[in-house]
């Protein structure tokens, strides 16, 4: 063991390092980052595609659940030019949903409805349809004039429901919610004809 007293043992300067050896350094760094930049800037746009279609598919089955659970249609509405979407009781005794919530899609992202279903209020009055108007069942709309999923009490989807959503980034890459085979619930799928 070597102590400051003891003159078996030599003490050597603290070494350092000299201003090359950092100026390499420092290049290898930048080298190294700038291969791997644009494949980490891929890997996030992915995960903000995915991520986002996620937060999608959770809104379906909340909306789905709600549904069920307080006895009321629920409107998944979805306005593509404006790039929002969001969920809201049918508007019924009351036209305020304290739990209604809003959502933006990100920036790089961008959403469109597939066999688009618009659907229209049919509370209207027409005169000329008075016979015909009793036998419709009344449908309020939370955004009238949006492609809307409606959340059936029973847990069921509406019928003019759009079966496709798709979510786009700038780079071309893109996922789809997709109404599942039994028409009860959303999936997310790379490929629509899936």
């Amino acid at each position: 063991m070597c102590s400051r007293r003891s003159t078996s043992c030599r003490w050597l300067p603290a070494r350092g390092f000299t201003l090359i050896e950092l100026i390499l350094v420092m290049a290898l760094l930048t080298i190294a980052v700038s291969m791997t930049a644009p494949m980490l800037s891929r890997f996030f746009r992915g995960r903000t595609l995915e991520s986002e279609a996620r937060r999608l598919l959770a809104l379906t089955r909340h909306g789905q659940s709600r549904a069920a659970s307080e006895g009321l249609p629920m409107d998944l509405w979805v306005n593509a030019d404006k790039g929002e979407f969001g969920l809201k009781a049918e508007p019924s005794y009351e036209n305020d949903d304290p739990k209604q919530v809003e959502f933006q899609v990100d920036p790089g992202l961008r959403i469109e409805v597939e066999n688009r279903v618009v659907n229209v209020s049919t509370n209207s009055y027409n005169r000329s349809r008075l016979a015909s108007i009793a036998s419709v069942p009344r449908t309020l709309l939370a955004q009238p004039g949006l492609p809307t999923i409606r959340f059936l009490p029973d847990g069921s989807l509406g019928e003019d429901s759009p079966q496709l959503l798709r979510l786009a980034a700038r780079d071309g890459s893109s996922l789809w919610l997709k109404q599942s085979r039994n028409r009860l619930n959303y999936e997310i799928k790379s490929n629509p004809e899936d």
